[in-house]
Order: structure tokens, then C-alpha cells, then sequence
């Protein structure tokens, strides 16, 4: 693992602007918002909070875990496992579809972003099935390959979860960029929490307990009107 400047290439990999699609998924927030569940920015507060510790966290980053643990050794098929275990933990169809779409995006621009990095494994693990190309996956095989240490990388997809969320809301409720940005801060020092209560546990450990937020998910698909995908 060499590192090509990993701080600051991690920064586009978690800039709200790069095109891999984030912006076109609320995934189940805008049905949670249209039923009422969600409407000011306490509430939007609070569930963020709780999808940082109950979902993306015990879950998503399990996959960041299980790259940084067994890529090493070159068992990827270990790796490929938490993912599809991870995966499958995604219950609506559309959110499943949204994560590859991202993951197989991301995957593209990487090409382009850093063709110095060995990024085979992945390629033929997705033309050959064997992985479904998630974007935690493959933001996960980058930040290796980059030389991010795994904290780095985990505090990092947490981070991008939570501002996906909040710029996803901005269009949603209202609540202005300011009263967005200030949500964002209190959870930073949150997703740094987050990270401690998975940090011993191992990868196949992974697990998610946000109900409501799944039947946001399933629901999405059914609403009259919608701005996201997702």
C-alpha cells in the first residue's frame, strides 16, 4: 500500500460534488418527510444521529472493515462476502439498486481520478459476479489503495452519509444552508463515536436497526411525487 497523498485525495472522494449520483437519492427520506415523520430540523437531527449508529456504521462500514482486513492477504472473497452480507441487509429494491449505481460510478471515475492504483481485483470481481460494486465497497478499495488509514477511511464515509442526508433534507424541509451546516457539526464528533463502537467488532458482526427508515425506503417507490430516485 503506497500513499499518493491520501488526505487530500480522500477529499474528492467525499466532496458532495462529485458525479456519482448521491444527489439523486434520499434513500427513504422524502418518504419519511412526505408522511409527516420528519420536519424540522430536530427531528432531522435525530435521525440522522440514529442512522449513523444503527445503520451506516454497523453496517456500511463493515465493508470498509473487511477491505482493510483481508486485501492485504489477498482473500477477497472474504471481502466480497461482508459486502453481499451487508447488501442484502438492504430491504427496499430501490436503495439496493441506488448503492450499486453510486459504487459502479465511483468505480468508472476512479479510473480517470487515479489510474495508478490496482483496483483488478474489484474490476473482475464485478464483471465476473462476484461483487455487486457498492459504494462503500468500492470507496473502500480506493482508500486502501490510496494508503488512508482505515479510521480515516471509515470517519470519512460516515462523514459523506451524513452530509447526503442533510443536502438531501435541504431540499425537503425548511431549513436553510446555515441551519444545514450547523447540523453537520454536531455530527461530526457523533460519527467519530460512532466509529469507537464498531472499531472491535468484526466485519461479519455487521448489522443495521432502523425499521422506519426501511419502510421509508420501501414506501418510496409508491409515493405520487418525488424528487429522488430513491
Amino acid at each position: 500500500m503506497k500513499d499518493y497523498g491520501s488526505w487530500l485525495a480522500m477529499q474528492q472522494l467525499l466532496d458532495s460534488a462529485l458525479p456519482i449520483g448521491g444527489f439523486s437519492h434520499s434513500f427513504g427520506l422524502e418518504t419519511l418527510v412526505q408522511e409527516g415523520q420528519i420536519t424540522t430540523s430536530k427531528q432531522l437531527l435525530a435521525f440522522a444521529d440514529t442512522m449513523l449508529k444503527q445503520s451506516w456504521a454497523p453496517g456500511d462500514a463493515m465493508v470498509i472493515k473487511a477491505v482493510y482486513r483481508d486485501a492485504e492477504s489477498g482473500q477477497w472473497d472474504r471481502v466480497w462476502a461482508v459486502e453481499k452480507q451487508v447488501h442484502m441487509q438492504r430491504i427496499s429494491s430501490e436503495t439496493r439498486s441506488g448503492m450499486e449505481k453510486m459504487g459502479k460510478r465511483l468505480l468508472q471515475l476512479a479510473a480517470a481520478m487515479h489510474p495508478q492504483l490496482d483496483l483488478s481485483a474489484l474490476k473482475d470481481a464485478v464483471q465476473s459476479g462476484k461483487s455487486a460494486a457498492t459504494h462503500p465497497l468500492v470507496y473502500s478499495v480506493i482508500c486502501y489503495r490510496l494508503g488512508a488509514p482505515i479510521e480515516q477511511a471509515v470517519q470519512g464515509y460516515l462523514y459523506s452519509c451524513i452530509v447526503t442526508c442533510i443536502n438531501s433534507a435541504l431540499r425537503l424541509i425548511s431549513m436553510g444552508q446555515t441551519e444545514g451546516q450547523a447540523i453537520i457539526a454536531k455530527l461530526i464528533p457523533e460519527a467519530m463515536m460512532a466509529w469507537r463502537l464498531i472499531e472491535a467488532l468484526e466485519p461479519e458482526d455487521a448489522w443495521t436497526n432502523m425499521p422506519l427508515a426501511e419502510l421509508g425506503m420501501i414506501r418510496h417507490e409508491t409515493l405520487y411525487s418525488r424528487l429522488f430516485m430513491s
